[in-house]
């Protein structure tokens, strides 16, 4: 994208605040991949709003936490040492990248995020992250509750058993064993628990763009995107 495309679509949405594209979708939609190579292609920054909820249920296993006791998991969210890294990020001063993708960190992520305390204690910490020259935004809830004002909004889905596969292979690149029928499993349970909750369920703006990646690899998936914010101009 030229400069002045840029600069045009940055003038044109919310003069004065720095411009958003949000990416929702559920888990294993590609959607952190795509928002890292949308952010690199614009110069933007990023912000993994699920690792906010991922570090979270680390440190409430770390720390011993009663999972059933709210305010003790708002508090525990609220006092994160979190720094988000171009690698990686740390909890505490220690680096967890890796750690936090692991199935029972999202589990118990899933599980903790329809708290109402604790969504209330992350909502300010995630729109910090909006600063200029702009912010690409993924999670479960960008676009209908933290950025609702963001001048693109995309809804990112993808077959369900295309989610379990790519997850698959990817902890088995990494070394860790997978059992494909037990990903699915746990994926659709996941996808049941976050389209159901009463708080900020997964759900698609209703000014969203949705973008089926089923059948598109990781870079046509950013053309796409990149194509409709150059469109905006």
């Amino acid at each position: 994208m030229t400069d002045s495309a840029r600069v045009g679509n940055e003038s044109a949405a919310h003069p004065g605040l720095p411009p958003v594209i949000t990416i929702d979708g559920p888990t294993a939609s590609g959607k952190g991949t795509v928002a890292h190579s949308v952010a690199s292609a614009l110069g933007w920054e990023v912000l993994d709003s699920g690792a906010l909820y991922r570090l979270t249920a680390l440190a409430v296993l770390q720390h011993d936490v009663d999972q059933e006791d709210v305010q003790a998991v708002a508090d525990i969210a609220q006092h994160l040492t979190v720094q988000f890294h171009s690698t990686g990020v740390t909890l505490d001063g220690r680096e967890v990248s890796e750690l936090i993708r692991q199935e029972q960190i999202g589990n118990l992520a899933s599980r903790l995020a329809p708290d109402p305390g604790l969504r209330a204690a992350l909502l300010e910490r995630q729109r910090a992250f909006r600063q200029f020259p702009g912010l690409v935004a993924d999670g479960r809830d960008m676009g209908t509750i933290v950025f609702q004002d963001a001048p693109l909004k995309i809804f990112l889905v993808a077959d369900v058993q295309a989610r379990a596969q790519r997850r698959c292979n990817q902890l088995i690149e990494k070394g860790i064993s997978a059992n494909l029928a037990d990903l699915l499993a746990d994926m659709r349970e996941r996808d049941a628990r976050d389209v159901e909750r009463v708080v900020a369920p997964l759900i698609a703006a209703r000014d969203a763009h949705v973008v089926d990646s089923s059948a598109l690899t990781i870079a046509q998936t950013v053309q796409v995107i990149i194509d409709l914010w150059s469109s905006r101009q």
